[in-house]
């Protein structure tokens, strides 16, 4: 069986093709800027698993595709995919990861031109953002680098899993590791902030402004212009590239478009210090809204699954069982009765009123209150201030 060759010289594996005797492709199922990755069943545990290709005989970027598995080898997040095997064979190198069904947001978007919906975004977004706290905070700080529509997949259950980390880079708590902190240039032009563009370094804001550009591209239907045509603009005193969100899709609001403007800051340092700030910018934004049951879904779908330590199997929310809404109901008409009878209560019991000499004992104190201020004011040669006593009040009403 022949192979197909790839655009950069490295065969692309056929379907039926057997990898370690234990691992045969199904189809292809895309490519990016360093591996080709297929659908694939392991025939020793018998499900369907997805296998990475390097499409390189660089003995450098074959560090790189390794140093990719042993970093997501130890990654465990619902919405990360999970690395089990690494291996090389006939002068080429694999590995095999989770197989996450579904769609790529970029086909989405192809298939269905202008925005998405506002709340599903916002509920990915929030995905999103709860993983790049997990990669940020981790020991060994991952920074992924390359976050976009092609590399954001959505499942049947709601739930959107951020993949290919090529481009990631990671380095240790006390930076001692350097192999670890080096990484392949690489960016993609419409989501990379202009620090990763002109090779500066990348940090945690990076990824920031990668998913602001992204979520601006979901809600408006249009890509971002490039920071470096943003950074052009600038220098040369002319427009700015890149309009408010909700000038585009008014649907997005002014709170959340700000919201994105602040993730694309062109300056690192006034953009969000952390994800852990722009996820609560997010829902902050989320509250104020009325509860919508496709982000209500989309949400629970994604919290359900941090239950799963083994699998992260992808299903949709669960339904609620019969037995806690009857509970809640009976709560509900116990209150109603309890209300009630405290109505009736107060309607029929022989409430008793004050007695009357009530009146009369405030007169004879304001009465009094008058004399005082009256002398102290002689005393002091000023002029005195009369208070009315009760009964003088009243009668002034009723003239």
């Amino acid at each position: 069986m022949s192979q197909k060759p790839s655009p950069i010289g490295v065969a692309l594996l056929l379907p039926d093709t057997i990898l370690q005797s234990r691992y045969r492709i199904v189809r292809h199922l895309g490519r990016g800027g360093m591996g080709a990755v297929y659908e694939a069943i392991d025939l020793r545990l018998g499900h369907r698993v997805a296998v990475k290709q390097a499409l390189t005989c660089d003995e450098r970027l074959w560090r790189q595709f390794e140093q990719e598995a042993r970093m997501m080898a130890v990654l465990n997040h619902p919405v990360l995919p999970r690395v089990s095997d690494y291996f090389t064979e006939d002068n080429r190198a694999f590995f095999v990861m989770q197989y996450v069904e579904g769609s790529d947001l970029s086909d989405i978007i192809a298939q269905q031109p202008g925005p998405l919906p506002r709340n599903a975004v916002v509920a990915w977004a929030d995905q999103l953002l709860d993983a790049l706290v997990y990669l940020h905070s981790h020991d060994r700080q991952i920074v992924h680098r390359d976050i976009k529509p092609h590399n954001l997949r959505v499942t049947d259950g709601g739930r959107i899993v951020l993949l290919d980390f090529g481009l990631a880079k990671s380095k240790g708590a006390n930076h001692e590791d350097k192999d670890s902190d080096r990484s392949v240039f690489g960016y993609s032009p419409r989501y990379a902030p202009l620090e990763q563009i002109q090779d500066l370094g990348a940090t945690p804001q990076s990824d920031i402004y990668a998913l602001g550009a992204t979520l601006y591209h979901l809600l408006t239907g249009v890509k971002p212009p490039d920071a470096l045509t943003r950074a052009t603009a600038f220098i040369t005193s002319k427009p700015n590239p890149l309009k408010p969100a909700h000038e585009i899709n008014p649907a997005v609001g002014e709170e959340l478009s700000e919201i994105l403007s602040r993730a694309m800051q062109q300056n690192p340092n006034a953009r969000y210090a952390s994800a852990k700030e722009f996820r609560e910018a997010l829902r902050r934004v989320g509250r104020v809204r009325e509860s919508n049951p496709e982000l209500d879904a989309a949400y629970n779908a994604f919290r359900s699954s941090l239950e799963l330590d083994d699998e992260m199997t992808l299903l949709a929310t669960p339904p609620r069982r019969a037995g806690s809404r009857l509970g809640m109901h009976a709560i509900a008409a116990i209150f109603v009765i309890l209300l009630a009878g405290f109505a009736v209560f107060c309607r029929y019991y022989p409430w008793k009123l004050p007695p009357a000499t009530e009146q009369t004992g405030n007169t004879k104190i304001a009465a009094t209150i008058t004399a005082q201020v009256s002398s102290g004011a002689k005393k002091s040669g000023q002029p005195g201030v009369k208070l009315s006593s009760t009964s003088e009040l009243a009668a002034s009403q009723r003239k």
